[in-house]
């Protein structure tokens, strides 16, 4: 098997190692990840400057691709750039969940499904930052999942969070927003986000957000496809 890996946390992620050998027991790794974080950055892309790109040595044996620019670019580069083939992206493991509505914002999620558009299949991987250093423990269990149950024979991408020691494994749907924003004035005419839980718990099992805070390992299909098709069958047929 051959797995691009890459992430939106940048090089300098503490667990990047970590993700890099465990994915060696599968095949041949290619690790293209940003220079610096680009947390937030969901599904953007550079167009209008080129950025930089170098090999480094990330630990002995370890050489990684950095990439100035967004997660999505990092996939571009990888495939497009270095015209190599792939049969799995995995992306992360983020430090935070993505969750909800949040995953729209996600670099993470964002870098997976622009795998997607290239032909890939690919998984997005977070957990929550206090069990950053021990999700990948449970490497083994989400994977035997994912190819056990053949998922990816299903959907080309799922976004798996992975709680502080987690229970079972669920299938999910997306639920609603986990995180919102207030506006704090910084100094004049100078503003920051500042970030608050606005989750609330509706009972349902499904969603991801349910699932992933109540302790078990929330397994989402995503798709790139934009289309509401509930809308769409209930306008097909209109016309001017």
């Amino acid at each position: 098997m051959r797995i691009l890996i890459t992430n939106d946390d940048g090089v300098g992620a503490s667990q990047l190692p970590n993700l890099v050998r465990w994915c060696r027991q599968l095949g041949d790794v290619t690790v293209v990840v940003p220079k610096y974080e680009q947390s937030g950055k969901s599904h953007g892309i550079e167009l209008l400057k080129p950025y930089a790109v170098e090999q480094v040595e990330l630990e002995p044996g370890m050489t990684v691709w950095t990439v100035d620019s967004t997660p999505a670019d990092c996939v571009r580069f990888a495939r497009i750039g270095l015209g190599l083939e792939y049969d799995l992206c995995i992306s992360g493991i983020n430090r935070g969940l993505n969750i909800g509505t949040d995953m729209v914002y996600s670099g993470t999620v964002g870098a997976a499904l622009e795998a997607s558009a290239l032909g890939l299949k690919a998984v997005a991987l977070s957990t929550t930052p206090e069990y950053y250093d021990h999700a990948w423990e449970h490497l083994d269990r989400v994977f035997d999942f994912v190819f056990g149950k053949k998922l990816l024979d299903v959907c080309d991408v799922f976004n798996i969070n992975i709680p502080a020691d987690p229970d079972t494994i669920r299938i999910t749907r997306q639920g609603g927003p986990y995180y919102g924003d207030d506006y704090v004035e910084v100094s004049p005419g100078m503003y920051q986000a500042s970030g608050k839980v606005v989750y609330e718990d509706d009972g349902d099992p499904t969603l991801d957000t349910n699932t992933a805070l109540h302790g078990h390992i929330s397994v989402c299909p995503v798709t790139i496809i934009k289309t509401d098709h509930r809308a769409f069958e209930a306008l097909k047929g209109v016309t001017e």
